[in-house]
């Protein structure tokens, strides 16, 4: 076997069902634990979280308010997974995996919601004033010093896995996109090559590599607070930028939405319905693509977003909290669900044009639905502005995550954080021109291998996410209940002083 067989091989396996049993089966330990405080609990986050988007909130030193905390969090969770992973998702596990996927997103919101809890709970200050926290400080903090060495552990694997995942795949996928714009607008980057060290790669992928380069380097130098404030603006207005886009297909396709929603309950427990038998896609197959790509599209349990909210102002862990809940809804129930719909209804609506199950086209799928409605050339600049804004803002928080964990091996060394810090940023600009096949293996290997400690930290802390969520909603009942009161009192006496005139 060649290298390249055996990290596609161990790739394959560790993101297979042991992982995905892992990651569920500890999303619905706490869910049961916590009573299921993700669905009793929904209205309360979506007021403390979709309720305060334009509230203007202050942050101290070394702090990002609540929002920007979710905005840098988003920014790494709503990426280009969301658009070709998920597409891949349901083109090799057929319409069912949109189900599962469903599925592990409404368990995982309960998992998001202890990691964040814990990160805020166990947190510390660094040598530079700001908070840092996430599943590293949660096992040194929470489980005691002796366990020091599986938060290093972490570390490690989450300082790696940023150069793949969280840089080179998403500069890779910007340049991509740019290049496929410029085509579909009568440009020919195919025609425009460069010869180096013995790689030919296309011009215009190397100056989107410089420019994503410059851009990064200027927000990473600034630290979180430049990074929440720069995704406080940039994810609203990506987010906005595609649901518009993709709306506007489903609406255009409407006529098909029922049969897509058939397809996805009918495709989950008998996909050869759906798709046929001769691709072999079996209610396993469905699952594992529809699971696995929702885990690694909103990355509940992954241990990589309580980083970002680690360094919120805001000091009551399970207020928080609720952001986690709310993330992975706009992630997987939302954003993702809008890139199903989408394909489907258009595939359905162009007898097959859009892609043929089995066959792996996820960005091509997606811009030919949007050009089905949107014409040729604006459909494929939409997609190339929200590919780039998704994997643009991913970069930016992952490499706040990235030097999270720097900092946490080498106990805050400036010159090595820095060392890092640079590295990253040409790394960059490489993602942009290699083959990445490769790169894209080895950083989901390492992604898994990110998930397996924090795992064992949220199953061993979940009595202090169980009490900390307990105390926090029982006092909420009390401030509620004298809220209550107060406004009853005070319509009572607005009603006694207009009857005495």
């Amino acid at each position: 076997m060649t290298f390249s067989e055996i990290i596609s091989a161990i790739d394959d396996w560790a993101w297979s069902y042991p992982l995905l049993i892992m990651l569920v089966g500890t999303g619905l330990f706490l869910s049961i634990r916590m009573i299921f405080v993700q669905f009793r609990k929904f209205g309360f986050s979506m007021r403390n979280t979709m309720g305060k988007i334009f509230s203007k909130e202050k942050a101290g030193k070394g702090e990002v308010t609540p929002f920007q905390a979710l905005t840098t969090a988003l920014a790494a969770t709503v990426g280009t997974g969301n658009i070709v992973g998920v597409t891949g998702a349901i083109i090799l596990g057929g319409p069912g995996a949109v189900f599962w996927m469903w599925l592990s997103a409404l368990i995982g919101m309960c998992t998001k919601f202890s990691e964040v809890v814990l990160a805020v709970r166990y947190r510390e200050r660094n040598k530079n004033g700001e908070w840092v926290g996430g599943p590293m400080y949660y096992i040194k903090n929470g489980l005691g010093k002796n366990w020091k060495w599986l938060g290093i552990l972490f570390s490690i694997f989450g300082a790696l896995a940023v150069f793949g995942i969280g840089n080179a795949t998403q500069v890779n996928s910007i340049a991509t996109a740019v290049s496929n714009a410029i085509d579909s607008l009568g440009g020919d980057t195919a025609a425009q090559k460069i010869t180096f060290l013995g790689s030919e790669f296309s011009l215009s992928f190397l100056i989107t590599g410089i420019v994503v380069a410059i851009i990064v380097a200027i927000v990473i130098i600034g630290g979180v607070k430049v990074i929440g404030q720069v995704t406080e603006k940039i994810v609203p207005f990506m987010a906005v930028v595609y649901i518009i886009a993709t709306l506007i297909v489903i609406f255009a396709d409407i006529r098909f939405i029922g049969e897509v929603i058939r397809m996805i309950f009918v495709g989950a427990f008998t996909p050869q319905a759906i798709v046929g038998g001769g691709l072999g896609i079996t209610i396993l197959t469905a699952a594992k693509r529809g699971v696995g790509r929702g885990c690694f599209s909103n990355e509940a349990g992954l241990g990589s977003a309580p980083m970002a909210h680690a360094g919120t102002s805001e000091t009551n862990p399970v207020r928080q909290g609720v952001y986690g809940i709310f993330e992975v809804f706009m992630d997987t129930i939302v954003i993702c669900t809008l890139t199903c719909f989408t394909v489907l209804c258009t595939n359905l609506a162009t007898n097959g044009a859009v892609f043929t199950f089995g066959e792996n086209t996820g960005a091509v799928a997606v811009s030919t639905a949007l050009s089905s409605i949107l014409s040729s050339g604006v459909g494929s600049v939409i997609l190339a502005v929200c590919l780039s804004l998704f994997a643009l803002s991913t970069i930016m928080s992952w490499s706040l995550y990235g030097v999270r964990c720097c900092e946490y091996i080498f106990n805050g060394n400036k010159v090595v954080v820095t060392i890092y810090k640079v590295i990253f940023v040409l790394f960059v600009i490489m993602g942009a021109t290699l083959a990445l096949d490769d790169v894209w293996n080895i950083a989901d290997i390492l992604n898994a291998c990110m998930a397996v400690p924090n795992l064992i930290a949220l199953v061993a802390l979940s009595p202090k996410v169980v009490k900390l969520t307990k105390d926090f909603f029982t006092e909420q009942k009390i401030v509620d209940k004298e809220r209550k009161a107060e406004k009853k009192r005070l319509r009572a006496e607005k009603k006694r002083l207009k009857a005495q005139g």
